[in-house]
């Protein structure tokens, strides 16, 4: 029998880290902060190496009345500051609400809005958008030099339109007047690079093949012209899917891998945020390609449990919190 005072999470829950554990985990402010303090300097919570003294010391956090969030050395007095440097810094809103924000974020699929964290932390919508936006830029930014994709890759194009004005002109049919182009790459179960480009063209789609594919990658595309320009490279192959002739897949042959990551950002664009600026979409692409690439994913097996998922993300910006922004 359950106990109603002390609630658990129920056994068929795919969720190894709802809300219950984050509260029990992270009750307060101060909790937050021993946790920083411990990432960031003291493994133990007691001794850091003090940039004074350049030892090992024992640390001490002492009370005093304007609250100052601080470890003393008890040897020469050095104040050390486990916020300094991080998105936290001086930052006048509580450092649980940062911590739930946080879970917040990565415990959805598709995202959430600046204005559902306003309604969820209880702060103002300049407050919340400002908190998303520096999780979003100095956390989830994607280092896509460094995002290097082998083995089956999968490219694609596609248009986020902001006006539903079509086109009769040559070769615009069925096209908007005010697109904006995305461009991407996925590796079959792998990562995904996302490139917000100027048009469709060869050029941009050789650029994200020479910058992003490894030589003994084979290529899977559509029947699009623009990927008449991949044919020169040094790669192992590259096999095309006749969309027009309303062919998708023959046998390994597909983009269905990256339509299926197009389909989670357009859902998440048009369901959680309506409407996203010129300005930002490049942000917004690397979020949904950091909530990508670092899925957790465990295969369905008949008649055995699924390993339950959803705390490796939390996890991972936690720890990118704690370090100092770039």
């Amino acid at each position: 029998m359950s106990n109603r005072k002390n609630p658990t999470r129920g056994t068929a829950s795919e969720s190894r880290f709802s809300v219950m554990e984050f509260m029990a985990e992270f009750p307060d402010d101060d909790a937050c902060l021993a946790h920083l303090w411990r990432t960031r300097y003291s493994p133990d919570g007691e001794h850091a190496l003090c940039p004074k003294c350049g030892v090992e010391r024992i640390f001490h956090k002492y009370s005093n009345g304007d609250g100052r969030q601080s470890w003393t050395c008890t040897h020469c007095g050095r104040h050390v500051h486990p916020t300094a440097g991080t998105i936290f810094h001086k930052s006048s809103t509580s450092l649980h609400l940062w911590y739930y924000a946080l879970f917040l974020i990565t415990s959805t699929r598709c995202g959430i809005s600046a204005k559902q964290l306003e309604r969820e932390l209880g702060v103002t919508y300049k407050t919340a958008w400002r908190m998303f936006n520096v999780i979003r830029n100095s956390l989830m930014s994607q280092d896509n030099l460094s995002v290097v994709l082998s083995g089956d890759v999968e490219m694609d194009e596609t248009y986020l339109t902001r006006k539903r004005r079509l086109s009769d002109g040559p070769g615009q049919h069925g096209r908007s007047l005010n697109e904006r182009v995305v461009m991407g790459a996925v590796q079959r179960q792998g990562q995904v690079v996302v490139k917000y480009v100027p048009a469709a063209n060869m050029i941009e789609a050789s650029r994200l093949a020479r910058v992003h594919l490894l030589p003994s990658t084979t290529i899977f595309t559509d029947e699009f012209r623009i990927y008449d320009s991949l044919e020169g490279l040094e790669v192992a192959a590259h096999y095309r899917i006749n969309h027009s002739a309303k062919v998708y897949v023959d046998g390994d042959v597909h983009t269905q891998t990256i339509e299926g990551f197009w389909s989670l950002v357009k859902g998440g664009l048009r369901g959680v945020y309506h409407s996203v600026s010129t300005k930002w979409l490049q942000s917004y692409l690397d979020e949904y390609a950091w909530r990508y690439n670092h899925r957790e994913f465990t295969p369905r097996v008949r008649g055995v449990k699924r390993v339950p998922v959803g705390e490796a993300k939390f996890r991972l910006l936690l720890a990118l919190a704690a370090r100092p922004v770039r």
